[in-house]
């Protein structure tokens, strides 16, 4: 393991190379701190990981973007596909009013967040479920946070897991996200036959899949 820095547009970014005997390909990563991570085989030497990361920049900087972009979103506060201006108050509560958000010092905004999805969310489900347009068993809904996932459906238990932060996103994500999971009690794979009955329950998914994608 070794750890140094590159140069990229007169910006110094850290670089940690991870290199494993098992390790094929080599993998380039930006975590959160913009740091940029380097998974290579052992036998690769240093100086051919920097001119790959060299080649490699103009994708870097697109992660870099993103992380960025992720970032200002999660600092900021949306409700419903509805950006808000936060406002601190010494109230123990969170109201919405206009374009503005009051949010009390003391308040735990992913609770009020599951607080909202809760009902939100158990009604959206309810409701595709019934004009969904095959025959289904009712599965089970949890919701939860989830980094890589916009949902998850156990077909084996019948259970839908929903991410929390689709309370973030418009209503038609939420919407698109159930039918989505739905379908696999169909197609448990991501077959073309699978996105067919996706597109049978939600013509416009591609565009959807676009917005759940944006910041």
């Amino acid at each position: 393991m070794a750890l140094k820095e590159i140069e990229i547009n007169n910006n110094l970014y850290k670089v940690e190379v991870i290199k494993k005997r098992g390790t094929k390909n080599t993998y380039i990563r930006i975590k959160d701190d913009l740091t940029i991570y380097v998974t290579t085989n052992f036998l690769v030497p240093n100086f051919e990981i920097e001119r790959l990361l060299k080649k490699s920049t103009p994708a870097i900087l697109r992660m870099v973007e993103e992380k960025k972009k992720k970032e200002q979103y999660n600092a900021s506060f949306y409700y419903l596909g509805k950006k808000y201006d936060i406002v601190k108050t010494n109230d123990n509560d969170i109201k919405l009013l206009d374009d503005k958000v009051y949010i009390g010092n003391n308040i735990d905004i992913d609770k009020w967040y599951r607080k909202q999805a809760k009902k939100l969310f158990q009604e959206r489900f309810d409701y595709n479920y019934q004009k969904f347009s095959r025959k289904i068993p009712y599965p089970s809904l949890t919701i939860r946070k989830m980094k890589t996932r916009w949902g998850v459906c156990n077909t084996k238990d019948v259970k839908v897991t929903l991410n929390l932060d689709l309370i973030k996103k418009d209503i038609t994500c939420l919407d698109y996200v159930i039918n989505h999971e739905l379908s696999h009690l169909i197609e448990a794979n991501h077959s073309k036959r699978f996105w067919d009955v996706v597109k049978e329950n939600y013509p416009d998914y591609k565009k959807i899949r676009k917005m759940l994608n944006d910041y």
